[in-house]
This record gives structure tokens, sequence and C-alpha cells, in this order.
């Protein structure tokens, strides 16, 4: 770039995209003089996706703005609560994704995940066409214009991913409502009706079932759900639904 010079400076949950040198305040970028505000947050390593509020002076703009000569930039991160406007809001997760998405599944949450890697452009196309929130640890995945609306997962263990994404969006919580594999929705199955699906010793141990009604996979209080039930227990206790 070589133009007008702005000065800039990033909210500190920002920094670990910005290089080293401009984790420190406000620092000097050169601008081309016809790109946007947010092309230039982008350049510097921020997806628009994790930039709040915009300031150019102490007023509010929007990444359409042009920077000018002079002009002192902030960029503060997104506020949470972060609020979706115009669909139900739902999630897409990437490839890497897996645990979280089936804990959001668990939890009620409306969940959309591929096991295999599908390509950035299926999952930045997808969220489009169903308007649901993309969720990535992929930077680049997350500039894509395509996408409808995104987020950065900003650790890599599942209970922080959870806490992260709860404490940002504040989605509506319905444990065992979803299945875990499939997303579809969860409904109560005899034991007649599942018998066929299940094994011997289930059959005879277990007599209360849900069934899926999407893929028809059966589900029963087995050995794991102690385990599940204490993540859902404490999921709640830590985010507690609106009185």
């Amino acid at each position: 770039m070589n133009g007008p010079q702005i000065q800039i400076s990033f909210a500190p949950e920002l920094h670990l995209f910005l290089a080293p040198g401009r984790r420190a305040g406000r620092t000097d970028v050169v601008t081309d003089g016809a790109s946007t505000l947010g092309h230039v947050v982008e350049s510097l390593g921020v997806p628009l996706t994790e930039a709040g509020d915009l300031y150019v002076d102490g007023r509010t703009v929007s990444v359409a703005h042009v920077p000018a000569a002079g002009e002192r930039v902030e960029v503060r991160a997104v506020a949470r609560p972060q609020s979706v406007p115009g669909a139900p809001l739902r999630f897409l997760l990437d490839v890497h994704l897996g645990t979280l998405a089936r804990r959001l599944r668990l939890l009620g949450v409306d969940t959309a995940y591929f096991s295999e890697d599908v390509g950035d452009p299926a999952l930045a196309t997808y969220s489009a066409r169903d308007r649901r929130v993309l969720l990535s640890r992929d930077r680049g995945l997350l500039r894509r214009r395509e996408l409808w609306a995104g987020a950065y997962v900003y650790s890599d263990q599942p209970d922080e991913q959870l806490r992260d994404v709860l404490g940002r969006f504040a989605p509506a919580l319905s444990p065992w409502t979803r299945c875990t594999a499939c997303n579809g929705d969860l409904e109560p199955a005899t034991k007649d009706f599942v018998a066929g699906l299940l094994q011997g010793g289930t059959e005879r141990t277990y007599d209360v079932f849900a069934q899926c009604t999407a893929c028809e996979r059966p589900y029963w209080r087995g050995a794991h759900h102690a385990r599940l039930a204490a993540l859902v227990q404490t999921t709640l206790t830590e985010f507690p639904p609106p009185p």
C-alpha cells in the first residue's frame, strides 16, 4: 500500500490475530486510499467475524468506510452475547470440531456438522443457503465473502470451546432433544418399537427409550449417561435459561 497513513488499535481479545508488533497500542498503517476499513482490518489478520464496533476519531463507522489520512481507528471485539438477526440461531461446524458439535446437539442446539472435509467453498455455501453461523478455527475460511455469518473458536479444548460458543451466542438450551449423531429431533419410543435396533443385553436391561426421527437411531440411559448428565447439569448451572 502507498497512500494515506492512519493509526489503528485493536481490542486485547483480537491480539492473537495480529503480528506481534501491532499488539501494543496504536500503530501506523499506510493504506492505498481506496480500500475499505474492513479490508484493512482483514489485511492485518483479523477476520471481520471477530471485529465488533469500528471507531474513527471517536465516531462509529461501517466496514465500508474508506480511511483518510490521519484518522485514528479503534477496532473493538464483538459484543457478547452477540445477536444474529434475520434467522433462527443455528450453527455449522467444520470437520475439526466434532466433539463440540456433539456437545451442542446434546444440549439441544441445532448444529450441522460434516465428519469429512467437504472443502471451504461447500461450507461457506451451506452457511449462506441455510443461514447458519459457521464455527471454525480456520481464519481463512471465516474470510470467505459468501458466508452468512461466522465465528472463530478460540480454544482447542472442547470444554472451553463449548463455554466460548454458549457465552458468545447464548443459544436456547433444550438437552436430550437432538440426535448427537445426525442433529435430528428425538421423540419418545417404546421398547417394542425399537426392539429390532437393540442388542439383547440392552433390550433386557432398559425400558425407557427415545429415537431420532431422522436417522432412527435409538437412545437409552446406558453406561455413558451419568457422564453426559453431569456435563448437561454443569452447563445449565453456568448458563441458566432466562427467567
